[in-house]
């Protein structure tokens, strides 16, 4: 029987003891050492160091890729889309001058919460005004909010479930600012933020996570303080995404599992109270005759307390 280039071959002197081995890939060089993973030897060039042992250049290429823990969690693709939709509509306003402060008027008049041109037919600003920002700080710090938010939620929900659950506190929150200030032009995603983190919080209370210990808790309490101390805020945008938000989140809690047929059943009944807080929008009378000025429903300041004093512990608690 002849011998192969990684056949063991007998020591020249014929005194039997060791044989020698060749590098299958190179035949002419003499190796001691087999690849981890196929058993052929390899010389010295063709020996690539693993974990345990040495692998050839042939296996090392073949064998699939080495995936970290953050690359197993889902991308939030769903939160991306939300904040790539909210900075487009943003971008007129800089070309209008009002990227600090302000927004693009022709944006405003069409796509702001304002209650005589709902009752009159414009049912999409019930949504479009969760995506129109009064100003660059204000679209920034809501969009930090929700991509942090989004990063924790969308990964445990599934998109389908963060998406019901985002939409249901956008809608949520734009019915109690009708409630409270229909004749008002509202705008920004604080209702539907609110509603993150009061699934976050109850989230965390599922999980056997004290909300006050990671952070979420002190969260809430900032911004719910700074929306009833600071003028100009939309005080029934927030509460409605806060209570919408938190409806949702324990609809969807309390069907999860495998079975579809129970997570569908959460999803449908979030897109009902979703259709209930269009419904409720629609059966607001609202004055004809007067306007007030445009309403900032996230300012600077609450979003700037919350993000830097209980953010850190806000991911901490969620990680654990």
């Amino acid at each position: 029987m002849s011998a192969t280039p990684y056949d063991p071959v007998p020591p020249s002197g014929g005194n039997g003891g060791y044989g020698v081995w060749h590098c299958y890939r190179h035949p002419g060089r003499e190796s001691g050492v087999r690849c981890r993973r196929c058993e052929r030897p390899i010389c010295p060039d063709c020996m690539i160091n693993a974990p345990v042992g040495f692998q050839c250049p042939q296996c090392v290429a073949e064998a699939p890729p080495v995936r970290t823990m953050g690359s197993l969690v889902p991308k939030p693709v769903v939160t991306l889309a939300l904040i790539a939709v909210s900075v487009a509509l943003f971008v007129p306003s800089l070309a209008v001058g009002g990227g600090i402060a302000g927004a693009s008027p022709d944006l405003v008049d069409r796509l702001a919460l304002f209650g005589p041109a709902v009752a009159d037919g414009e049912w999409w600003r019930l949504v479009t005004s969760g995506f129109l920002h009064f100003g660059l700080i204000h679209v920034g710090f809501n969009m930090m909010l929700l991509y942090q938010l989004g990063s924790m939620l969308e990964p445990a929900l599934g998109r389908l479930r963060f998406a019901t659950l985002y939409t249901t506190a956008l809608l949520a929150g734009s019915f109690g600012a009708l409630l409270l200030q229909p004749d008002a032009r509202t705008a920004g995603a604080s209702g539907a933020v609110y509603g993150l983190m009061g699934a976050a919080f109850l989230g965390m209370r599922r999980r056997g996570i004290d909300p006050m210990q990671s952070g979420i808790g002190g969260l809430l309490v900032i911004n719910l303080l700074l929306t009833f101390l600071i003028p100009g805020i939309s005080i029934g945008g927030h509460l409605g995404g806060l209570l919408g938000g938190a409806a949702a989140a324990t609809l969807l809690f309390a069907t999860e599992g495998r079975d579809p047929a129970r997570r569908t059943v959460g999803v449908a009944a979030c897109a009902a109270l979703a259709t209930a807080a269009v419904a409720g929008s629609g059966s607001i009378r609202f004055p004809t005759n007067r306007m007030t000025a445009v309403s900032d429903s996230t300012p600077t300041a609450k979003l700037f307390l919350s993000m830097f004093m209980v953010w850190p512990r806000l991911l901490n608690g969620w990680k654990e």
